[in-house]
């Protein structure tokens, strides 16, 4: 890391007035036109009225897809501690430190402010530098989040035009599919795997509940992500079938688990270690799942390694991920690139494309080929 320095910072404006005047009559009526004109200009300095820039001390960090510079703690005074983020509520984090304390934690105000393209400065799963706060006498720890620590194997996804971080610092995604109740959706699972290609985060397919069906009807799919190099486990919390191969995946792993909600993932995680005792409920009557898991939330396993348990998904809108770039992150359909009669080819329309004549000879999967189609288009 380079030498801290002073670095200016964009914050959001939101201490200043309303943008939208909608009191003109009043105005009118009390001062007349003489009031002053709207401020147009804004004044070299950090105090204008129009800045939304402030210097700060911090250090730029590169970490694996995460790069940009982190804010150093305001004073090198009092005792700091180092912890990982178990679980966030809200304004509150609940952050164990390195020595297995528990503190109810609030983020350091410059931190909630900056100007970022993220939902919320802390996450699951961060490792962060906290300050305890002295003199609380409710009986529990208190801190304050003074720092973040650069990030690797984010889980990110698309939310009202931002990036919303479901987790951070984890080895390997467990996506959980149901083999039924609720449907089955490889689109979702083809969704979460570019993630995984893009993050660098190991991918592991399990699908759950195969004993609702016949286990001979998964073989086609089964076998196109295994051609792939993805290891598929096919489970159920209902009979215990497959829970050791579970198991062994999570040894001494820093892991997630997510999938479409009402798939069982809560319950699969109590089947191999029920000291975690999550709650779990039926399925419901829309046969969509009841979000029974609301927040995601970092659990250490008895036998070791730290999982992750987050709330259903009903969508996964794709981040930082433009159209040029789903071809590439398809295992399958990589080989082709190279092969189409155009350098620019889209595997789409064009005549003489290596990839629409892999699909028609069979070479490669019409499924996932639809799929690279869906998410490239839409």
């Amino acid at each position: 890391m380079k030498k801290p320095k002073k670095l200016r910072v964009t914050f959001r404006k939101n201490r200043s007035k309303r943008t939208r005047i909608d009191d003109w009559t009043q105005r009118f009526e009390e001062h007349g036109f003489e009031e002053e004109s709207e401020i147009s200009v804004e004044r070299i300095g950090g105090k204008s009225e129009l800045s939304r820039r402030r210097t700060v001390i911090g250090e730029w960090v590169e970490s694996g897809e995460e790069y940009g510079f982190t804010i150093l703690p305001e004073s090198s005074s009092g005792v700091v501690l180092f912890g990982r983020v178990l679980c966030v509520h809200g304004a509150s984090s609940v952050v164990q430190t390195d020595d297995g304390r528990i503190f109810q934690s609030v983020t350091r105000r410059i931190l909630k402010t900056m100007s970022t393209e993220q939902r919320q400065p802390v996450v699951t799963g961060d490792r962060v530098l906290i300050r305890p706060v002295v003199g609380v006498v409710s009986g529990v720890n208190e801190a304050m989040i003074e720092r973040v620590e650069p990030r690797h194997g984010s889980i990110s996804r698309e939310s009202k035009h931002r990036k919303h971080v479901i987790v951070t610092n984890v080895d390997q995604i467990l996506i959980v599919a149901s083999a039924d109740q609720p449907v089955f959706k490889p689109n979702l699972i083809d969704r979460l795997l570019l993630t995984a290609e893009q993050t660098g985060v190991k991918p592991i397919i399990c699908i759950n509940k195969i004993d609702l069906i016949n286990k001979t009807e998964l073989q086609p799919i089964i076998g196109v992500y295994s051609q792939m190099g993805y290891k598929v486990i096919l489970l159920s919390a209902e009979t215990g079938f497959g829970m050791e191969r579970l198991r062994q995946q999570l040894i001494n792993r820093e892991s997630v688990v997510t999938g479409q909600s009402g798939v069982g993932k809560s319950s699969l995680l109590n089947m191999i270690d029920p000291a975690l005792n999550l709650r779990v409920a039926d399925l419901g009557s829309t046969q969509k799942g009841q979000h029974t898991t609301t927040t995601a939330a970092l659990h250490q396993l008895s036998f070791g390694g730290f999982v992750v348990d987050t709330p259903g998904l009903r969508e996964f809108m794709l981040w930082d991920i433009i159209p040029e770039e789903v071809f590439g992150l398809f295992r399958d359909l990589r080989p082709y690139e190279n092969r189409c009669r155009f350098p620019d080819c889209t595997h789409s329309h064009e005549d003489d494309c290596a990839v629409k004549n892999a699909v028609a000879e069979g070479r490669l999967d019409l499924r996932r080929y639809e799929s690279y189609l869906t998410i490239r288009y839409k």
